[in-house]
């Protein structure tokens, strides 16, 4: 196949593979992938993953890619805490949780980082649409405490302040009951003291 029927064929994907170009035509040749780069038809995101050059890029796409370029994995942590407007800083990293190793990708159009949990803990997302494709991101519940099962530091009121959670929007969002319930899955006692800790400390600065 010659790029423009590549571009054609797959024109509705966010990331491409050798692998999606092969569905269509077994006789390509995979070299053909690193040609296209350097003719700037293609940008390699990580090994074997690659987007069109003029695919528009936003944040939606990000977590497409994110999703899409290590598998299973879902969007959390710090990203997810962003996503729902829990924490006021910009997040400049992808970061996802994942049942494979830990893993760390810099391309040129973002960077995305990938945290290590237990294959049963791999729960607690939703699937959300954009478009004609959809994103694994974390339910607020899960991230935040993804979030807390990756930073063990985080175990007093200081450190609790210095997360500056919005506590309008944690009070509103989040579900205590799900919350609680999904904290029994991780069956881990040190956690659930910080988390105790930690919804003492927002229930008193709320009031």
């Amino acid at each position: 196949m010659q790029y423009i029927e590549v571009k054609q064929e797959l024109k509705d994907f966010i990331t491409i593979s050798g692998r999606d170009i092969l569905k269509h035509d077994p006789d390509f040749h995979i070299q053909r992938l690193s040609e296209w780069q350097d003719k700037g038809y293609l940008q390699k995101i990580s090994k074997g993953y690659y987007i069109f050059s003029d695919l528009k890029i936003n944040e939606q796409t990000l977590f497409i890619i994110a999703n899409n370029i290590f598998d299973p994995s879902y969007v959390s942590l710090e990203m997810a805490l962003s996503y729902y407007g829990l924490i006021p800083e910009s997040v400049y990293e992808i970061t996802s949780v994942t049942s494979r190793k830990s893993y760390k990708v810099l391309s040129s159009v973002g960077r995305f980082s990938y945290h290590h949990i237990k294959p049963e803990l791999m729960f607690g997302y939703k699937l959300v649409s954009f478009g004609d494709h959809c994103f694994k991101m974390a339910e607020v519940e899960k991230a935040i405490l993804d979030y807390f099962h990756m930073n063990s530091r985080l175990a007093n009121e200081g450190e609790f302040e210095e997360l500056r959670i919005n506590q309008e929007l944690f009070f509103e969002k989040v579900d205590m009951e799900k919350m609680n319930r999904y904290l029994a899955e991780f069956k881990n006692k040190s956690l659930e003291k910080r988390i105790s800790k930690f919804m003492k400390f927002i229930h008193y600065v709320k009031s």
